[in-house]
């Protein structure tokens, strides 16, 4: 049991962090409401996922990946690139315009829903960060502490079961302020995230390269 509320503190910290999974999830339940939200949740949770299986299973392919010379300029400058293309994207672009009562609520193919879950799994997994912090916590966890293999699978579900919690009241909660947006409010929200994670992709590349 102790493990598993060492995973929910685990969860509780990684979630309050404002990074480029933040901004995304509330821009998506702004635009497209509450499915559109939780499907850029799903492609982070999917990611996450991975990388814990990754580290539970291959801990020590993944350290030596990372003792790669080349492997921080790399996967920085690729994360990097991939998060200046979402944000100029969204800055660019415009947002879907507010439906009214007579309109209702658009529907949404599932190319869009695809091309949301395809956002949210890429945001994760090519930012250094998330791979870093699986590879810590895992070598923290299995190492420092010493866990068995049931107290770590309840430490990763506690950590789980808290981001996919606190993810969808995040959606929730940007559904909920969608109601008294207009339709210049959710453009400028578009703008402000989109260059956040403008910024986080020029920091992450001037970490990679400069620092």
């Amino acid at each position: 049991m102790l493990s598993l509320l060492q995973g929910i503190q685990t969860g509780l910290l990684l979630c309050i962090m404002l990074g480029p999974i933040f901004f995304a999830l509330i821009q998506a339940g702004v635009e497209r409401g509450m499915r559109a939200g939780l499907m850029v949740g799903l492609g982070i949770w999917i990611s996450d996922l991975i990388f814990i299986f990754s580290v539970f299973f291959g801990a020590s392919y993944l350290v030596a990946v990372t003792e790669w010379t080349g492997f921080k300029a790399t996967f920085g400058a690729i994360g990097g690139i991939i998060l200046l293309g979402f944000g100029i994207g969204m800055m660019v672009t415009k947002s879907p315009p507010l439906p009214t009562i007579e309109e209702g609520r658009p529907a949404i193919g599932a190319k869009t829903y695809l091309g949301l879950w395809i956002k949210g799994f890429l945001i994760n997994t090519i930012n250094p960060f998330t791979f870093f912090f699986w590879l810590s916590v895992m070598s923290l966890i299995m190492l420092g502490e010493d866990y068995s293999t049931n107290s770590a699978t309840l430490f990763f579900i506690g950590v789980m079961a808290t981001i996919i919690l606190t993810d969808t009241l995040k959606v929730a909660l940007a559904k909920f302020i969608r109601r008294y947006m207009t339709d210049r409010h959710i453009h400028l929200l578009r703008i402000i995230s989109g260059a956040a994670l403008v910024v986080f992709g020029v920091v992450l590349m001037v970490k990679v390269f400069l620092l």
